[in-house]
């Protein structure tokens, strides 16, 4: 038996200045047919275990597609046209195929009416293109705004159960396991969504925590029951101006709809009569960082409004600031910042110069910090990552990364490409280590939080603005459903 794979993934922010174009892509990762194998097996992605779980099945992996870029904001119409091409001219000359594992993020969103639901558009085309009978098994990232043709394209669907997201090849291993399952006629898997009126503020999306934790736990309890094959708890991508905006429900069974219906329904009611739990907690900088300084450190400080998992700026300064205010505080900050790289690398190791740091995307994530600074090192920006960690990868690329220092005791990681904070390479690769200062800044949510957490006295999430602030009810949304919780009561 033989298997397709086939993943486009990104996370679309539609309030982020920087549009997603094919040169990100690119530069990020388009693969076709072996180079997709090659790249993920023996990693931590959701296709490192479908390449497993076939593998272990004795079923013949067809890897035929694969683009991913951080996240960032739509993705221009163009690009759409051109990945959705070369997916689909992979597909048409793959062969026969018997079933696909299929990997799209969810919160895929691109300009044009037909595109604000990426992944309902290409999985539809992918259904219409293999016919109703082979089964189509996806597995998405919980920030997903589901819709409803993602739902009625799959066979069945499964979201990551954590965040940070630690268990990517596990569900690469359990939609496996579906498959050969399904392709040995021992079961036929059938699947239910249910899309309460609620939409989960990012705060909130800790699934190791209250008020998640009490809802993946009765998630876990329905598991138990016979004839469930899975179930999964879809938190929603609050950074996204699209119809299908909010969470979302998901129960596959053994041919029993009625029962998914059921599963379903009863994990959304638990939302609804839960709400106001979901809602956050939102502390403002001064607080934030008066806490931090009053703590042991090191203390991080997670810059919410400035979160690059989320597709923000990466630049943002207002955290920095405001403790720049408190005097000589030993702080660490990345930011990207490609020309001050450039400058630093031409002034070379050990000069001083005055730059500014920073706050050059948009007017929304703080001024430049301009400050005379001391070049401490250049590096390449490249490491390797060996723990699991949030997004499954191993293999990191800053860009050319220049260190500088001040004399108020600021220390910045200058990146020439955007980097998820999930990673504490990102510190160690460049000679920097956690310990040697008291504040760190991070700017993410959760994402950081495994790599951040076991090396911090204390983790306090910053109620900064920008293109990822906490509050979704900051945002202007045009095309989001109504009614829906906290925007509506």
């Amino acid at each position: 038996m033989r298997v397709g794979i086939l993943s486009l993934i990104h996370e679309s922010n539609t309030f982020s200045h920087t549009p997603t174009t094919l040169d990100l892509f690119r530069r990020d990762g388009i693969l076709t047919g072996e180079a997709v194998a090659g790249h993920f097996r023996g990693g931590f992605h959701e296709i490192s275990g479908f390449l497993e779980g076939l593998d272990d099945a004795g079923i013949d992996a067809v890897p035929l597609f694969y683009a991913s870029t951080p996240p960032s904001g739509r993705i221009t119409q163009d690009t759409c046209d051109a990945l959705i091409e070369m997916m689909f001219t992979q597909l048409t000359g793959a062969g026969p195929l018997d079933g696909l594992l299929v990997a799209p993020h969810g919160a895929n969103a691109g300009e044009g009416a037909d595109y604000h639901d990426l992944d309902g558009c290409w999985l539809t085309r992918l259904r219409g293109e293999v016919g109703p009978d082979l089964p189509i098994i996806c597995t998405i990232d919980p920030h997903a705004n589901l819709s409803r043709r993602m739902v009625e394209a799959c066979d069945a669907t499964i979201a990551y159960r954590t965040n940070p997201h630690l268990d990517q090849k596990q569900r690469g291993l359990e939609a496996a396991v579906l498959m050969a399952r399904t392709l040995r006629g021992e079961i036929r898997p059938v699947q239910a969504a249910a899309f309460p009126p609620v939409a989960i503020g990012i705060e909130r999306q800790d699934t190791s925590s209250p008020p998640c934790r009490p809802l993946y736990e009765k998630a876990d309890a329905w598991l138990e029951k016979t004839g469930v094959l899975s179930n999964s708890v879809v938190l929603g991508f609050p950074y996204a101006d699209v119809p299908e905006m909010g969470s979302a429900f998901i129960a596959v069974t053994d041919g029993d709809a009625n029962l998914a219906r059921r599963i379903a329904d009863d994990l959304a009611g638990h939302l609804v009569a839960h709400r106001d739990e979901f809602v956050g907690e939102f502390i403002p900088i001064p607080e934030a960082v008066d806490a931090a300084l009053e703590s042991e450190g090191p203390v991080c400080l997670l810059d919410m409004g400035d979160n690059v998992g989320g597709g923000s700026a990466a630049d943002g300064t207002l955290i920095a600031h405001e403790v720049l205010r408190h005097g000589e505080v030993k702080t660490f900050l990345c930011l990207f910042d490609p020309g001050s790289v450039e400058r630093a690398v031409t002034a070379g190791v050990g000069a001083r110069l005055t730059l500014d740091l920073g706050g050059k995307t948009d007017d929304r994530h703080g001024p430049p910090i301009r400050t005379e600074v001391r070049v401490q090192g250049i590096h390449k920006g490249r490491f390797t990552e060996s723990a699991v960690r949030h997004g499954g990868k191993t293999l990191f690329n800053m860009g050319q990364t220049a260190v500088v220092t001040t004399d108020s005791g600021l220390t910045v990681s200058l990146t020439s490409l955007r980097t998820v904070p999930v990673s504490l390479g990102m510190m160690t690769s460049i000679g920097l280590y956690p310990a040697d200062f008291h504040v760190l800044i991070a700017k993410g949510v959760h994402a950081p939080t495994a790599a951040y957490a076991p090396v911090s006295k204390r983790l306090i999430r910053v109620d900064t603005p920008g293109a990822t602030t906490a509050d979704m009810r900051r945002f202007d949304f045009k095309y989001r459903r109504r009614p829906l919780y906290p925007f509506e009561e």
